[in-house]
């Protein structure tokens, strides 16, 4: 039988790990083991997962969600590692129907459907696509739940709020890029998974509800300094020798979507830190077959987004992108 480790990247906010420490006791297939990263908290946060059975591995000081997932995965022998944020929770059949589905057919990982947790009848996400413009689509994100999103689907990128993933697929991809920290590290994983061929299911039956930026906040500097920094970042390592025309339209939307939202500097600021980010950035030289495979995953990918959009209804910022590119 399958082993689960649960492997929860934690920094402060006791509340959310209390609430999600209690929810996972009511999976219908317990997890295995339950392991908590704690990236420096300054709460009592670590004391709390010890009286609730988890085990703590302590870093000590705030390295990021990519850092504290690698921690929390090289410390367990489980078969399946499920990377949960601290601010999910879970319905009971979530692990036993997500289990069944990634080893029924054969997946390397598995996702399903998240709703927002103040508003169960939205969805906070599904599935990640990826542009031409290097900017990722949290599918479904905002949308009212429908039964389009209820098709089940193989997929090739999925946010890390909450995944099954198999425990091997770390050693054949490596470990998640520490120099990201926090954000689109999921993305640059899911590319070099993409690479390898190695792909995993949507299962919408597995459900679980999402605050959302619960510990730093959706349009804090801080989040939108690091999104427009590792956007640079995933540019870097991937897209070299692409069209850049896509990339200049998607970057400078999102700087638009930033502004809009009173954090322009914030922008700004990221841009500026991943330009230094990604000079001393250890990149293998990918060669033109490698560029011509990312070039061809992602051309996918962006159809899939288009897609997607015609048949739920067009966000601004796509609808924004894809007439540019038409232009």
């Amino acid at each position: 039988m399958s082993t689960v480790a649960a492997v929860i990247p934690h920094w402060n906010r006791r509340d959310l790990l209390s609430e999600l420490l209690c929810n996972l006791r009511r999976q219908t297939r317990p997890f295995d083991e339950v392991i908590i990263a704690d990236n420096g908290s300054t709460d009592d946060s670590r004391e709390l997962a010890a009286s609730l059975g988890a085990r703590v591995i302590h870093l000590e000081r705030n390295f990021g969600f990519a850092a504290a997932v690698n921690r929390g995965v090289q410390s367990t022998q489980a078969d399946w590692v499920s990377i949960l944020n601290n601010d999910v929770t879970l319905n009971p059949d979530w692990l036993a129907t997500l289990l069944e589905a990634v080893e029924h057919q054969n997946a390397w990982f598995g996702t399903g459907k998240i709703l927002r947790a103040n508003d169960p009848s939205v969805l906070d996400g599904t599935f990640d696509e990826l542009s031409l413009g290097a900017c990722a689509c949290r599918c479904g994100a905002g949308k009212p739940d429908s039964p389009f999103w209820n098709r089940p689907r193989r997929v090739q990128f999925t946010p890390m709020t909450a995944i099954l993933m198999r425990r091997a697929l770390f050693q054949r991809v490596g470990p998640l890029d520490e120099s990201f920290g926090s954000y689109l590290e999921d993305v640059d994983f899911g590319l070099r998974c993409a690479v390898l061929g190695l792909d995993g299911v949507y299962a919408p039956s597995a459900v679980a509800y999402h605050k959302g930026s619960a510990t730093l906040g959706k349009w804090s500097k801080d989040t939108v300094a690091l999104l427009s920094r590792n956007q640079v970042l995933l540019t870097r390592k991937h897209f070299s020798g692409q069209n850049w025309r896509p990339i200049l339209a998607g970057q400078l939307l999102w700087g638009l979507l930033a502004l809009r939202n009173g954090r322009g500097l914030s922008y700004l600021r990221g841009k500026v830190s991943g330009v230094k980010a990604a000079r001393v950035l250890s990149l293998k030289d990918a060669g033109p077959q490698a560029q011509e495979r990312v070039r061809s995953l992602v051309t996918a990918s962006e159809s899939q987004i288009l897609e997607v959009q015609r048949q739920t209804g067009f966000d601004r910022y796509w609808r924004a992108y894809f007439w540019l590119l038409r232009r």
